[in-house]
């Protein structure tokens, strides 16, 4: 692929509002993708900005991807490097990788030992791997990959070229949406965690008659579990990107385009607005809002609602900035404590 192909590509997939400019000497031919650090002739690769210019100068890449910054853009063409800028150089290499690399799909086939019942409605193009089971009622959309040992309870519905890698578990009713990636280990449409006490006895079992809903281009990622309620719906929405090791409860509603990361987990009735992400390992409480675009940073805690466009930090979670004064003071603690001391002494002896 020479440079100018891929510059096709770039206009493209990107919305209007990103616009490009390019060193329009060079055209080199290009055969991959590389870190700027360990990039080789051939190679593209990118620098997001001033903290990285120091590679512009021993990179091996034919073509950089810079921001709008005329430094960088200079000391490129001073070494006979392409380039072509953006003010997002992250999300354009991310589209030249996927000019160059796709995941691994099988071709269209069911294997012999799939076990699929004969209601199983299935779709054009479908590829079902080794020991696949697919009980009764399951409706299954064009060009569906699922992989090997993944297990559909009744009544289930997968969109079309939506991906279902191994070793998954769709419980009943589980509704998943077009071009979505459920990567090996989830659990969707498990049982909602809910004991009501009936002493003495013990814990009396709530079943859980709901079901989950994924809309279009969601992800998730191994090993992660999106629970069904006792009534109602656990709903994604489309866009929505979960990573791995996250629990969603029952009831929860993640509105379109919304980010867990690693070891995040949401109790029950969490609603999580649009663009919003909550990073590592955080936690939130039974029917809480977090309002659109807010963020929260790793391990913060959340108790109660948080509102569109804020970062938060800490446990009980508070507005980073608050957060960031609060730990300078916590840091000083024993010193302030010694000085008080010190003053109750002094007080003493008067």
């Amino acid at each position: 692929m020479n440079f100018s192909e891929l510059i096709e590509a770039f206009e493209a997939n990107l919305v209007q509002e990103h616009s490009l400019a390019l060193d329009p000497h060079c055209n080199p031919h290009l055969t991959g993708v590389a870190a700027v650090y360990e990039a080789e002739p051939g190679t593209i690769s990118y620098v997001e900005g001033p903290k990285y210019a120091r590679y512009i100068a021993t990179t091996g890449a034919s073509v950089l991807i810079l921001p709008p910054d005329p430094a960088l853009q200079a000391a490129a063409t001073a070494r006979g490097i392409a380039w072509v800028t953006t003010s997002e150089p992250r999300l354009l290499f991310a589209i030249a990788l996927a000019q160059f690399y796709q995941p691994y799909q099988p071709a269209p086939q069911i294997h012999p030992t799939a076990v699929i019942d004969p209601t199983v409605q299935l779709g054009e193009g479908v590829a079902i791997g080794p020991h696949v089971v697919i009980e009764g009622g399951v409706k299954v959309g064009d060009r569906v990959c699922i992989f090997a040992n993944t297990v559909i309870y009744p009544h289930c519905q997968i969109g079309a070229g939506t991906i279902i890698h191994a070793n998954c578990t769709l419980e009943e009713r589980t509704v998943i949406g077009a071009d979505c990636v459920i990567h090996s280990g989830v659990v969707l449409g498990g049982e909602g965690f809910a004991f009501v006490p009936r002493r003495p006895q013990g814990w009396y079992k709530m079943h859980q008659s709901g079901h989950v809903e994924l809309g279009d281009r969601v992800e998730i990622g191994c090993n992660s579990t999106v629970d069904r309620p006792s009534v109602g719906v656990t709903r994604l929405g489309n866009g929505v990107k979960i990573d791995n090791l996250v629990q969603v409860a029952h009831n929860c509603t993640l509105e379109d385009h919304a980010m867990l990361i690693a070891q995040a987990g949401l109790s029950g009735q969490v609603q999580v607005g649009r663009w919003a992400i909550l990073s590592g390992q955080v936690g939130v409480s039974n029917q809480v809002k977090i309002g659109e675009g807010a963020i929260a940073l790793a391990q913060a805690g959340i108790l109660s609602d948080v509102a569109p466009g804020i970062v938060v930090s800490g446990t009980p979670a508070i507005p980073h900035e608050l957060f960031r004064k609060v730990v300078a003071i916590w840091k000083r603690l024993p010193e302030m404590y010694q000085a008080f001391r010190k003053l109750q002494a002094e007080q003493a002896k008067e």
